[in-house]
């Protein structure tokens, strides 16, 4: 043996464990925190001007609401305790100016329109008690309002159609307890067990048959959590019409199946035995089958979300930029999540894009059940906005915005967290190809899209409100359903409206109809509505005239007027419509925006109906109608309560006037049936539960726009696509190799 090699082999080995060591202990360390570095933003719009459209600050809530203790001249009680026979601010909301006055102001350099408010107030302490709604301003220091009602609506807004405050909510709830229920002591002891505690109340709406009425049905289930999911079997109508609440009286008694006059006779017939009682076995507080906790332990933590070099959008006020997108956004009290002064690429594509209303029509065998119909608006869909939970309705890293409003009460509320916005990796490319002919090379781009996201809880009911923004410069507007289904007491012919979802429990059916405004501004103020489509012609082939070519074609028809361009539910509708320009691209055809419905709506109430001209809105999958600024809205709050007079109705929106080079509004209306099943126990996923629309790019540009991403991928044979600079993609190692800075998790829902 040479005499070196011991130390040379004691050497090596040394080598060997240091290396060893070094490989172990890196893998115990931590690696390094996602750094923000600089990123691309195109800017484009002006984060000052987008404040033109800006919900109300708490500042100017409060002002406004001090304005008008001072200058109405009457006693303004606290909405959250105001009694009908009060007067009190139902809701502060900001009046978003004319159109003409906003766009002389971002696009004319004109002054900036004055900031209002629109408050609403109800005058129940009055000779001739009413509804006024007042714009107030100028903001933040009011000095004038002016009573807009007239204006609005063409006269008056009757006491009786004002949407129910919570505080007589609470009020009806004590009469039921204190009043209605001290009449049958003996029933409500022996088949509820009822200890004053352990009974909840849904009501129901609208609340009559005709105008004026203010009755409705109140249907009792036990008092636990997801109580929707169990009835009892007794529903009481209410007349709670007068404004003096000592006169409020119970019109009807309705327990498994049988009707009774009152109280009083549903006591009297069960004290003599005359009553077929189903008795319900008693709940745990949990609600046992219906209760939201999980059957199952944790496990492996789910996927995550990151962004490994911070966000690449922008948030500033209520200003969103993301590549080449920039948009302002805000939330209405009463119809949740809205868009404004929608760009791409700097160009102006939509004015406003804003939900309307969400409308649910129910069926059952019991009176509750088959005479609802839930207008949410008049609920308010951003009133009940809820606070969101990171990583379960947003991605954990979204950003997270608190929005404030002011309904039924003289202090502005704040919301945490009621609104987020993320970049969403949807997993799959938003375009590609793979060549192996001729020449040899891959191309393909991430389809990575903007949301921006609320979710509003009106009662059972929980809407995920999305709206998407693509890089190719579509725009989605998504809802997708969940919450709790509503349900009946099974009795009866029950199955006919639904099926049994558990010992007692009749899961109803119902349609969900969603409505949306949509005012395009393509290439400008002024568009037509196009139509193409399809149709198969038959020719005869050059080459061998004795063969016979069935060849599609295209189609192509202008619609001129609002008629031509109302589009009747289950009707067919061409399936490219599209908003067309004044202007054209490169290849002469007029630049435009496509609408593309997804839906998959049940039928619409027959007209017939004494109510349906309040709903007249759901008549139509597609409306387009000329713009007018007395037309802002498609319903109304106030229709809810008095569906028979409505105070707006769509309908009268559609007269046949031109549309041809006019400001155009598009009407979208998306839906889908429900019948609940035994998987919507404990609740209705949202999985098949998603609708909405997309607005498309037709021809409005010359060329896809996002082959201008940074975030494409493209090499060919000939490369290296190992290399960072031929393909980013192979080098995430390096870019990506990092951990994200995840905030603590909060939460201020409760």
């Amino acid at each position: 043996m040479h005499p070196k090699l011991p130390y040379v082999l004691l050497a090596g080995a040394g080598v060997i464990v240091f290396i060893l060591s070094c490989v172990l202990l890196s893998r115990g360390k931590r690696s390094p925190s996602c750094e923000s570095q600089p990123h691309i933003v195109e800017q484009t719009g002006s984060t000052t001007q987008s404040l033109v459209f800006a919900d109300l600050t708490p500042e100017e809530m409060v002002q406004v609401v001090r304005y008008l203790q001072r200058n109405l001249g009457v006693q303004l009680v606290d909405a959250s305790r105001a009694k009908p026979s009060d007067n009190c601010i139902a809701s502060v909301d900001v009046q978003i100016p004319a159109k003409a006055e906003v766009l002389r102001f971002l696009d004319g350099g004109g002054t900036r329109p004055p900031r209002e408010a629109l408050a609403v107030l109800y005058f129940g302490n009055q000779a001739d008690p009413n509804i006024t709604e007042y714009v107030v301003g100028p903001l933040p220091s009011p000095m004038y309002h002016r009573d807009v009602t007239v204006q609005k609506y063409g006269r008056k807004v009757p006491y009786h159609r004002r949407p129910m405050l919570h505080s007589e909510y609470e009020r009806v709830g004590a009469f039921l307890k204190m009043t209605a229920f001290a009449a049958a002591p003996t029933f409500l002891k022996e088949v509820f067990e009822y200890d004053g505690t352990n009974i909840a109340f849904q009501t129901t709406a609208p609340h009559g048959f005709q105008s004026g009425d203010r009755k409705s049905w109140f249907i009792v289930f036990q008092n636990v959590s997801g109580f929707f999911l169990h009835p009892v079997g007794l529903e009481v109508l209410v007349d709670h019409s007068s404004l003096d609440i000592s006169r409020w009286a119970v019109s009807r008694v309705f327990y498994n199946g049988q009707y009774y006059r009152d109280m009083v006779q549903l006591e009297s017939t069960y004290v003599q035995g005359r009553i077929r009682v189903e008795k319900v076995r008693k709940a745990p507080q949990d609600g046992d089958f219906s209760s939201m906790k999980p059957r199952a332990s944790p496990a492996a933590l789910f996927p995550l979300q990151y962004e490994p070099h911070g966000p690449r959008y922008s948030i500033r006020n209520n200003h969103i930029v993301f590549q080449a997108w920039s948009f302002a956004f805000g939330m209405s009290v009463n119809t949740g999540l809205r868009l404004f002064d929608i760009r791409h690429k700097g160009e102006r594509v939509a004015y406003e894009i804003s939900i309307q209303e969400a409308l649910s029509v129910y069926g059952s065998n019991s009176p509750g059940g088959m005479s609802t119909r839930y207008m949410d608006g008049s609920f308010g869909i951003g009133r009940y906005t809820s606070p969101l939970v990171r990583g379960v309705d947003c991605p954990y890293s979204a950003t997270y915005v608190d929005t404030y409003s002011l309904p039924e009460t003289l202090k502005p509320s704040k919301k945490k967290a009621s609104l987020c916005v993320f970049e969403q990796n949807l997993g799959s490319p938003l375009r590609r190809h793979y060549s192996k002919l001729q020449s040899l090379y891959y191309g393909g781009l991430v389809n990575s899209a903007l949301v921006v996201r609320s979710i509003a809880t009106v009662g059972n009911h929980d809407y995920v409100w999305d709206f998407i923004f693509y890089q190719n410069g579509a725009i989605e507007g998504k809802v997708q359903a969940t919450g709790y289904a509503s349900s009946s007491f099974l009795h009866g012919d029950g199955l006919r409206y639904g099926n049994r979802v558990w010992e007692h429990t009749l899961g109803t059916i119902r349609t969900h109809s969603i409505n949306y405004k949509v005012d395009l501004d393509v290439g400008g103020l002024k568009n037509s509505l196009v139509a193409h489509d399809m149709a198969f012609e038959m020719t005869r082939a050059p080459w061998s005239p004795e063969q016979q070519i069935e060849r599609p074609r295209l189609t192509k028809k202008v619609l001129d007027t609002e008629d031509q361009a109302a589009f009747r539910l289950q009707s067919k509708m061409p399936r490219y419509i599209y908003f067309a320009a004044n202007s054209k691209n490169k290849w002469g055809h007029q630049r435009g925006y496509r609408i593309q419905i997804t839906s998959f709506a049940g039928d619409h109430i027959p007209e017939a109906s004494s109510m349906e001209r309040a709903i007249s809105w759901a008549r139509y999958q597609l409306a387009v109608t000329r713009r007018k600024e007395e037309e802002p809205t498609s319903t109304s709050i106030y229709n809810q309560n008095d569906p028979w007079t409505p105070t707006v109705a769509f309908a009268d929106f559609i007269n046949n006037e031109t549309i041809a080079n006019e400001d155009l509004v598009a009407w979208i209306t998306t839906g889908f049936l429900h019948i609940p099943h035994s998987e919507d126990i404990p609740n209705t996923v949202t999985v098949g539960n998603s609708v909405g629309f997309l607005l498309r790019p037709y021809n409005f540009y010359d060329l896809d726009p996002s082959i201008y991403s940074h975030d494409g991928v493209f090499f060919t044979s000939e490369q290296d696509f190992t290399r960072c600079d031929i393909n980013p993609i192979a080098c995430l190692s390096q870019t990506a190799s990092c951990l994200p800075n995840f905030p603590p998790f909060t939460y201020d829902g409760f």
